[in-house]
């Protein structure tokens, strides 16, 4: 996607759009039954009692109130639980959860809807006929809140827990995991890491420290062709850059304005993203096992499900035709499956290593992913089940463990 494509998704994630948006919208509602009072008939007016309305807004502005400090008690709490039992990294989804935003942003909605009609009608506004408007918006609000009381009670059984966490890490990096395993160079043109002579001398560097979140691989194609010529991409989302790491490189000279165009394609920031970076979702999953492997917790199982995600992650239908190349003047060394076994099996295995059950898992799912998909993950799954099985020998205490574990990693 391009930059203001991330951009605008990034901003509807945020907790606060989905609040400002229904409060705009619920002062809208509470003012429509003023603009709508000349089209009810005078003879309806009469159903709806004059303090009925009136009465109603109170109790809604009072409880809306409550309701919603005692959910925002309740979100502290969980991003508070699952960034110390599970791992910060993960917080950052909890956050974008779409029930929570949609309960916290009714709720703010309904006060202020509320807290309109009640100045509105204190200030004659409405009108007897307004009124009759008013209470059946309200009637339609209080339905809206009950639904939305249900999902919230349901919802509180499971958010922030370990396997809420841990499954929303996963379908955070499966998207991204895929993209990455159809397309490891992420649409652009095959490159080894060699560069020509002429790139060579004329390369793009950040101006500031950070990790990389997104490029504009599209923008980044237009200005090749404006321009015909070829960049050398020599980072990808996730990476972290410096003044002294080089972005890309081109084969041409760049002029001041080339070099700011350049750069306004990459977009930098203090933590990684999800979207474009499935290796950080896989040192989330990594995490969130080793810290459950720690001495402190010492919770086998959830490592156990982690190496279970893992295997999901990994063992989705790839296309068996080749990545297609829609950046023709864009090249990019690919993705390295090494690195990706590297991010998720290495901290399992490094901290399990003296637990029998998790060690027989961890080689079993590597000799599963290698049955899977032999030509993509063979080679470094028979890598990490000898790395583990050697952690093992070091570990472990009881011969019969090592023998068990040894015998289960010959291929």
């Amino acid at each position: 996607m391009s930059k203001t494509q991330w951009f605008v998704r990034r901003l509807t994630r945020q907790l606060w759009f989905r609040s400002s948006l229904f409060a705009v919208l619920a002062v809208i509602t509470a003012l429509v039954a003023i603009a709508i009072k000349p089209f009810i008939p005078v003879s309806v007016s009469g159903v709806v009692g004059s303090d009925a309305v009136d009465k109603i807004l109170t109790i809604l502005a009072s409880s809306m109130l409550a309701v919603t400090t005692f959910s925002l008690n309740i979100m502290v709490s969980a991003y508070n639980s699952a960034s110390s039992s599970i791992t910060p990294r993960a917080t950052v989804l909890l956050l974008e959860d779409g029930t929570t935003q949609n309960v916290l942003a009714t709720f703010i909605g309904s006060f202020l809807y509320s807290l309109v009609g009640i100045v509105a009608l204190g200030m004659g506004a409405y009108g007897a006929q307004g009124r009759v408007v008013l209470f059946f918006v309200t009637l339609a609000v209080i339905s809206m809140i009950v639904v939305t009381l249900l999902r919230w009670i349901q919802h509180l059984s499971q958010f922030g827990r370990m396997t809420d966490t841990s499954q929303r890490v996963e379908e955070a990096t499966a998207t991204a995991l895929l993209n990455r395993l159809k397309e490891p160079c992420m649409g652009c043109s095959h490159w080894n890491g060699i560069l020509p002579k002429k790139a060579s001398r004329q390369g793009v560097f950040p101006r500031k420290a950070g990790y990389l979140q997104h490029i504009d691989l599209q923008y980044l194609s237009d200005f090749t062709r404006e321009n015909d010529c070829y960049l050398y991409l020599t980072v990808q989302p996730g990476s972290f850059i410096h003044h002294g790491s080089p972005l890309l490189w081109c084969n041409h000279a760049l002029s001041d304005a080339d070099l700011q165009r350049l750069h306004s394609a990459f977009t930098l920031g203090e933590q990684r993203s999800f979207d474009q970076d499935p290796r950080f979702g896989l040192c989330v999953l990594s995490e969130i096992a080793s810290r459950a492997l720690s001495p402190a917790v010492n919770d086998p199982g959830t490592a156990i499900d982690i190496i279970g995600r893992a295997i999901r992650l990994f063992s989705q239908p790839v296309p068996a035709e080749s990545a297609t190349v829609r950046y023709t003047q864009l090249f990019m060394r690919p993705t390295q499956i090494s690195d990706m076994f590297d991010d998720i099996f290495t901290g399992i295995g490094r901290d399990g290593a003296a637990l029998i059950e998790v060690q027989l898992r961890l080689q079993k799912a590597l000799q599963a992913l290698a049955l899977i998909a032999p030509h993509r993950y063979a080679v470094d799954g028979r890598r990490h089940s000898q790395l583990a099985l050697a952690r093992a020998h070091h570990a472990m205490t009881c011969e019969t463990d090592r023998v068990a574990v040894e015998r289960v990693s010959h291929w």
